[in-house]
């Protein structure tokens, strides 16, 4: 008891979070039974969340410095399309297996790259220029999408090698290659907010820009870094959307963007910058896997109203969250 008492104590976010996972688990298993609980369920979740779980993770790092990421998407789709562009002329039905394999990894460092460049790109009008970062990243969401629609003319691009589908689909040991491919940036993403200086560093842009710099760091530097890791994160999403639907175009995933906010929100980041942790937005992500797969077994509900479920849910939880947070400000006022 004391030890559940101290975990508590420690982070009553992610308590929180563990207590809401436990009940909409509980729900969607007793309202879906065997159809929830099924096995190939619980893969096809697997493969559907990793893709918006790293752009939720990317828009955490953007909230944790008070700023925020509305071109991961776009980047996402960019990333995807200039591999839908590369790949088919690396690689022919001819091209050996192995050759075949070392293309498609040189396609996604590629990718990965062009990731890497369009994140520095919003750091550094965010960082140098200092455009605020929701019309910074407007304003590059609308360019990176214009790029790509340039090079699709507007139309899907098919036509890509099995292999990259067939490796992305695949399961290794039962585990959805999607779900490892996550695990490995999640991870990541956890310990460099928790236990490198940069994750502190970032912390503190977003508690307050004076304060970082009478503390020696640099801003500009972290600012760019910030958006960097955002980037990266989200051209793994879009290899991910690329390997999952075997196509690519420039507005796949268009409601990524407010899921991506939701559940970095509703894992305890601040909007306003300076507080939370991955951890709670790793559960987060499956929390809002859980209640979207569970809403699919529902033939009744469209998937026009999903826009709207999130979006209430989303307004609840800044409700609740504020009410928390005054609530909490009030007792350290009294103590």
């Amino acid at each position: 008891m004391e030890a559940l008492k101290g975990f508590i104590d420690k982070d009553k976010n992610l308590a929180r979070l563990l207590i809401v996972f436990v009940v909409v688990f509980a729900i969607c298993a007793v309202l879906k039974g065997s159809l929830f609980l099924s096995v190939s369920n619980f893969q096809s979740m697997g493969k559907q969340f990793p893709e918006f779980g790293l752009l939720s993770i990317a828009m955490a790092f953007t909230l944790f410095t008070a700023g925020i990421d509305l071109s991961v998407v776009a980047i996402a789709n960019l990333c995807a399309v200039l591999m839908a562009k590369v790949l088919p002329t690396l690689i022919t039905p001819d091209t050996a297996a192995s050759q075949a394999t070392m293309m498609i990894l040189l396609a996604c460092g590629m990718a990965l790259m062009v990731g890497v460049l369009c994140g520095a790109l919003n750091g550094f009008l965010i960082g140098v220029i200092g455009i605020t970062p929701i019309l910074a990243t407007l304003g590059t969401q609308a360019l990176f999408m214009g790029c790509a629609i340039v090079m699709t003319n507007g139309s899907t691009l098919g036509g890509l090698p099995k292999q990259l589908s067939t490796g992305i689909n695949s399961n290794v040991a039962g585990i959805p290659v999607p779900i490892l491919i996550f695990v490995v940036f999640a991870v990541l993403s956890a310990y460099i907010m928790s236990r490198t200086t940069l994750g502190y560093k970032l912390r503190m842009l977003g508690t307050s820009e004076k304060a970082s710099t009478f503390s020696g760091f640099s801003n500009v530097k972290l600012y760019i870094m910030n958006y960097v890791l955002s980037g990266l994160l989200s051209a793994a999403a879009g290899i991910i959307m690329l390997g999952r639907f075997n196509s690519a175009k420039a507005d796949y995933g268009a409601s990524y963007v407010m899921e991506a906010i939701l559940i970095a929100v509703l894992g305890g980041v601040d909007p306003y910058g300076g507080k939370g942790n991955m951890k709670g937005v790793i559960v987060a992500i499956i929390i809002v896997q859980m209640i979207s797969s569970w809403l699919n077994m529902y033939e009744g509900i469209s998937n026009f109203y999903r826009q709207i479920i999130w979006g209430a849910l989303l307004i609840f939880v800044l409700i609740y969250n504020y009410i928390v947070n005054e609530r909490e400000k009030k007792k350290a006022m009294k103590g």
